[in-house]
């Protein structure tokens, strides 16, 4: 399959994130990972203290994308963007929808939820309870749900980005692995230091002085979406480089003696070797090239492995994350 020409269908893609980045002091690191959920058609979860525009930069995503139309005629779907808000009591029928009695037809109606929505944020997921987070795994593996015995499809594209406090776990659920898995990118945001938290207090004043935010240069439309996703399923993968993603995945299963020895309790899946290459394809497209790097692999394994893999006790017990774990991995496997 020829390579795709990746400056033409990666123009628009780049010129919304550019316009992303302007209104997101620091985060540049973020930006990039939610337009590469994006275009690899995958999910996001970004998770840090409170106060670090995590909400703001998914909304300021939706804003520069025009889900509505096309989308729903696609696939039946609403379309467009929805924000939930997760709490202990959220109810799955409020992701979903519920059946809806209609006295004059005298019938019932299904009513979707938020879910059918092409972007969806959930925010603070780790606040909701168990039954109603598996209630997002079919949707999020599948692109359906089903409710009443029913089937329905999802808007295509669907992305869910959520979000979690890191530092505030009373009142909360962890997401099980199985859930965790279904996450193509796994964000973490740390605090700011002293220059970004200035331009930080600048910006909150022009926009607070200012008559109307600036618009987006351009708003991708839902068929615009999809073809950047085709375009992003065709940047060549050379053999070399799929060599070093299953190297990698690998190296997190060695039992024989390795640097990884006795660290690792659940290595990573085979999931974790799709989504770090569809995520180095979808890195390359938005940096304008046809081909993917080694450079790509290295600065997506850390938010494309870690949350696929369990630490052992013993690492646990000795202060190593999964973050480092693949930290050493990537030092440890090197592409040639």
């Amino acid at each position: 399959m020829d390579a795709v020409k990746a400056p033409a269908a990666a123009e628009a893609p780049a010129r919304l994130a550019a316009w992303i980045r302007e209104g997101l002091i620091g985060h540049e690191h973020l930006v990039e990972r939610l337009m590469i959920a994006l275009l690899a058609g995958g999910h996001a979860l970004i998770e840090g203290p409170p106060g670090l525009a995590k909400t703001r930069a998914v909304r300021r995503l939706a804003e520069g994308l025009d889900l509505g139309g096309d989308s729903e005629e696609a696939s039946g779907g609403a379309g467009g963007f929805a924000r939930v808000q997760c709490t202990p009591d959220l109810m799955p029928s409020d992701l979903i929808g519920a059946q809806v009695f209609r006295r004059a037809s005298e019938e019932f109606d299904f009513v979707q939820g938020p879910l059918f929505h092409s972007l969806l944020l959930v925010d603070e997921i780790n606040r909701a309870p168990p039954k109603t987070q598996s209630a997002l795994l079919e949707a999020m593996a599948e692109g359906q749900v089903t409710a009443g015995g029913v089937t329905r499809l999802l808007p295509d594209p669907f992305m869910v980005a959520a979000t979690q406090n890191s530092i505030e776990h009373e009142g909360t659920f962890p997401l099980p692995e199985a859930q965790l898995d279904r996450f193509l990118l796994h964000v973490k945001l740390d605090l700011p230091g002293a220059e970004a938290e200035r331009a930080i207090l600048d910006l909150v004043e022009t926009e607070t002085r200012a008559d109307a935010p600036a618009p987006p240069p351009l708003r991708l439309t839902s068929a615009e979406i999809r073809a950047a996703k085709a375009a992003t399923a065709r940047v060549h993968l050379a053999p070399p480089l799929k060599d070093y993603i299953v190297r990698l995945t690998m190296g997190a299963r060695e039992t024989g003696g390795g640097p990884l020895e006795g660290l690792i309790a659940h290595a990573v899946s085979p999931r974790g070797t799709l989504a770090l290459a569809a995520a180095a394809r979808a890195r390359a497209l938005l940096h304008g090239r046809g081909h993917a790097l080694p450079e790509d692999v290295e600065a997506l394994a850390p938010d494309a492995l870690a949350h696929r893999l369990i630490p052992s006790w013993r690492a646990s017990a000795e202060g190593v994350d999964s973050r480092e774990i693949v930290a050493r991995l990537l030092a440890h496997v090197r592409p040639y």
